[in-house]
């Protein structure tokens, strides 16, 4: 199981990395030829933190909830800490998804005239503070569940279609209003949503698939 659970963390790294940054950069309105936006624009974007950051999120966020759903060893003692790193995973991904609808949403209201994306520093602290909100929430809620990481998961995949479901409009606005710089946050709203939507196949799939084997084990022969 966690052979796989590599297997998956690499191939979700490699679409994040190859495809769906460079595709947001196509859909934020770079006209460049493909092979310009991987070799050159592509190495800009991730040379400048505010761009690594959410990346570097997602799949430490991926990788973490993967392999404490392939991980069910804590089972014999239940310590609390697999609760609290779920739980960090989990509120760290949604504080994400909610920072994009309030860009999209904001952007797609006043366009280039809302100020939150002006500061670099002052975006990172708005979600930070949502990434403890969201924390507190999780953890009060998911305290006395059973499988924590499988619920905070399934939270992770509705948001994901919701965040989507509310910035990919706001993205067809902006665009037809031809703003200048709006356009490149609701881009990161659409990948984000995309990309915490495939992350939260990763666990799901295996948290079913080791169900399943568990289920079998239990069985006494005839």
């Amino acid at each position: 199981m966690r052979k796989w659970g590599i297997v998956i963390s690499v191939f979700y790294a490699v679409i994040v990395l190859g495809l769906l940054v460079p595709s947001g950069m196509i859909v934020a309105g770079d006209s460049d030829p493909l092979w310009t936006v991987f070799s050159k624009h592509l190495i800009a974007v991730y040379s400048e933190w505010p761009c690594v950051v959410p990346v570097v999120a997602l799949l430490a966020g991926q990788a973490i909830l993967l392999f404490l759903s392939v991980d069910t060893s804590f089972r014999k003692s239940r310590p609390r800490a697999h609760i609290a790193v779920s739980v960090t995973a989990g509120s760290m991904l949604f504080a994400l998804l909610a920072v994009a609808v309030v860009l999209g949403v904001g952007f797609a209201v006043r366009g280039d005239k809302f100020h939150l994306a002006d500061s670099e520093w002052g975006l990172l602290v708005f979600w930070l503070a949502l990434w403890v909100a969201w924390g507190i929430v999780f953890y009060f809620y998911f305290r006395n569940s059973a499988n924590v990481t499988g619920r905070v998961v399934s939270w992770l995949l509705k948001g994901s279609v919701l965040e989507l479901l509310i910035v990919v409009p706001c993205h067809v606005i902006v665009r037809r209003r031809e703003d200048c710089s709006a356009p490149v946050f609701t881009s990161f709203g659409i990948v984000t949503g995309i990309a915490v939507m495939l992350l939260s196949f990763g666990p799901s799939v295996l948290l079913l698939y080791k169900k399943r084997m568990d289920g079998y084990a239990g069985r006494k022969p005839a």
